[in-house]
């Protein structure tokens, strides 16, 4: 976050103008270079660089396994991030064929209320079940650690838990899918089992998000705000508990209600 000056204007007891201090959310490019040769541009909080590279090749299909790294380094300087495939990796045939995530659709395709990747997300199998107290508690304990949120109102945080609610990780990004790429990134480079952890995120959840988190293997996705139709869609065929507006008492359940015990 940076400190910036303001003018800030009260009308709520009358017409007050002051002069002072804000904390905002910065966004700053992060270079990710592939075996020397591809590279993407993301604009992202400046944190946790590593593991947002390695979420974002996970969900753009370029990467399948951590194990497939041979050597992954990190320029805080200049906010590059190099990642060296090992050599029994095809990494050419990965980038033809790799996901693109654009949420631009050409206008040659018909248009759908559902996510244009359904046809290849993945089945999630897992066993999980999660009490709905613990997913309340969870989400408690994620807004007690967005403090970056607290100071500016201009960042989207995601954690993943276990069963009985223990946080295995957790990110802050001022990109909501940023923040999801961050905690599946932390979440492959400390080898978690996602197929026994649920994710909670801040932001509404799309179907290129649950794309993102079939992928993983997550078997339940929380969000404190909104399910979209393509979310809902894309979670009823990969087999993904989703819930949405979990807050305070009370939780919606859209999908795969199963795994959610009282």
């Amino acid at each position: 976050m940076r400190q910036v000056d303001m003018t800030q204007i009260d009308l709520s007891i009358g017409t007050v103008v002051k002069t002072g201090c804000d904390f905002v959310a910065e966004e700053v490019p992060l270079k990710i270079i592939v075996n020397n040769v591809y590279s993407f541009v993301i604009w992202c909080s400046p944190s946790q660089f590593k593991e947002l590279t390695v979420g974002y090749l996970f969900a753009e299909e370029i990467l399948n396994s951590i194990d497939e790294i041979e050597n992954l380094t990190l320029d805080e300087a200049e906010n590059v991030c190099q990642v060296q495939f090992k050599a029994s990796i095809n990494v050419v045939t990965r980038m033809e064929n790799r996901r693109w995530s654009a949420r631009i659709v050409p206008l040659i395709k018909k248009s759908t209320s559902t996510y244009e990747h359904d046809d290849k997300i993945a089945t999630v199998h897992s066993d999980l079940t999660v009490n709905v107290q613990t997913i309340l508690t969870a989400v408690c304990q994620l807004n007690e650690c967005a403090k970056g949120f607290k100071a500016t109102g201009g960042l989207h945080d995601s954690g993943l838990f276990t069963a009985d609610g223990t946080m295995v990780a957790f990110s802050e990004d001022v990109g909501r899918h940023n923040a999801v790429d961050k905690v599946i990134g932390e979440g492959l480079l400390s080898q978690i089992n996602f197929t026994q952890c649920f994710m909670i995120i801040t932001g509404r959840v799309p179907g290129d998000m649950i794309y993102k988190t079939a992928k993983a293997g997550l078997p339940i996705v929380v969000s404190v705000t909104a399910a979209l139709n393509s979310g809902i869609s894309s979670a009823q065929k990969a087999n993904i508990t989703l819930v949405g507006f979990a807050r305070e008492k009370r939780i919606n359940i859209y999908t795969h209600q199963k795994r959610i015990t009282t």
